[in-house]
C-alpha cells in the first residue's frame, strides 16, 4: 500500500467513525430546558467536538492498523472471497 492510499484509507475510516461517534453524549437545548432564541430546540448544548475528534482518531488508528495488516500481509485474499461471486460469473 502506498502512502497516498494509506492516507485516503485512514481519512475514509476516520470520517465513518466520526459520524458514528457524533451522536454520543449529545444533549439538546430542549433537554437542557434553555433554548436560545433563533436556534432549533434540537441544537446541542455542548457538542464536545474536541473530545469526539480525539476519540475518533484513536478508534480509527486501531481500525486502520487492522485493515492495513489484512491488506499488506494478504490475510484475506480475493480467492478467499470467491464464494460471494455467483457460479455463472466465475
Amino acid at each position: 500500500m502506498s502512502l497516498v492510499s494509506g492516507l485516503v484509507l485512514f481519512a475514509v475510516i476516520w470520517s465513518v467513525v466520526f459520524f458514528m461517534v457524533l451522536p454520543l453524549w449529545q444533549k439538546s437545548q430542549a433537554e437542557d430546558g434553555n433554548v436560545v432564541p433563533g436556534t432549533p430546540a434540537s441544537a446541542p448544548v455542548d457538542p464536545k467536538l474536541k473530545m469526539k475528534a480525539v476519540l475518533t482518531t484513536c478508534v480509527s488508528a486501531v481500525v486502520f492498523a487492522l485493515v492495513f495488516w489484512v491488506i499488506e500481509y494478504q490475510v484475506i485474499d480475493l480467492a478467499d472471497l470467491s464464494w460471494m461471486v455467483p457460479p455463472s460469473q466465475r
